[in-house]
C-alpha cells in the first residue's frame, strides 16, 4: 500500500523530501505534483519501475518517455542541444513544457524512442520536484499520470491514492497543480513542432 506524504507546495519539508528520494532510489514508483499536472516518477535506471508505468498507463515501449532535469546543463548530458534549441528551451523553462530531443549515449536505451532515438526533457518550476531532484542529484524518469481511456491527467492526490494505492509506493500530496498536461514540443527535426498543446504557451 502506498505511503502518503503531504508536502508543502511552496516550502517542502526537507525530511519528507529525503524520504521520498530514498523510496525512489530503492525502486519505488511515486505519484508527484508538477507545474502542470500530477505525474508518475521513478529512478532513471529502474527497468522494473518503467515497466510498471507502462502497465498502469497501458502504453507501449514506443511511448516518448521523459527525464525531469534540474537545469540546462543536466539536459545536455542526455540530449543533443544546439544553440537554437538551447535558446528555445531556456526561454520556456523552468515551466510546463516537455521537449522531444535526440538522445545522447548517456540516456538509457530503454528510455529512448526505439525508432527515432529521442527522449523527452522537462525542467519544472514546482518547488517539490526541484527539491526532490536536488536530493536525488540526478534526473528522474517520468510520465504524466493519464489513465487509460482518459484525456486529462489525474489532479487530486486523494483520488490517486484510492485508484493506485496498491500499484505505487508513494503518493505526494502537493496540493492542486492544474488540470492540463505539459505542452510537448518536438525539437528533433529542422523546425519546432507542437505535438501536444497543454498548459504552456510556446513562443518561437
Amino acid at each position: 500500500m502506498a505511503q502518503f506524504f503531504q508536502i508543502h507546495p511552496d516550502n517542502p519539508q526537507t525530511r519528507l523530501v529525503k524520504q521520498a528520494a530514498d523510496i525512489i532510489r530503492s525502486g519505488g514508483l511515486v505519484a508527484y505534483p508538477t507545474d502542470s499536472a500530477y505525474a508518475l516518477g521513478c529512478h532513471i535506471g529502474d527497468k522494473f519501475a518503467l515497466d510498471r508505468i507502462c502497465g498502469i498507463r497501458k502504453i507501449q515501449k514506443d511511448h516518448n518517455f521523459t527525464l525531469v532535469c534540474r537545469d540546462l546543463s543536466e539536459v545536455a548530458t542526455y540530449a543533443k542541444v544546439n544553440n537554437q534549441m538551447f535558446r528555445l528551451i531556456k526561454a520556456h523553462t523552468p515551466g510546463p513544457f516537455t521537449f522531444i530531443l535526440a538522445a545522447t549515449s548517456e540516456t538509457p536505451k530503454r528510455l529512448k524512442h526505439p525508432k527515432k532515438k529521442t527522449i523527452g526533457i522537462r525542467i519544472p518550476s514546482n518547488p517539490i520536484v526541484r527539491d526532490l531532484l536536488d536530493e536525488l542529484n540526478e534526473p528522474m524518469m517520468t510520465s504524466t499520470l493519464i489513465m487509460p481511456d482518459d484525456e486529462l491527467p489525474l489532479t487530486d492526490p486523494y483520488d490517486i491514492r484510492i485508484s493506485l494505492e496498491h500499484q505505487l509506493e508513494l503518493v505526494i500530496d502537493g496540493g492542486f497543480c492544474g488540470l492540463e498536461a505539459t505542452t510537448v514540443v518536438d525539437l528533433s527535426g529542422d523546425d519546432p513542432v507542437i505535438i501536444r498543446q497543454g498548459c504552456g504557451e510556446f513562443l518561437e
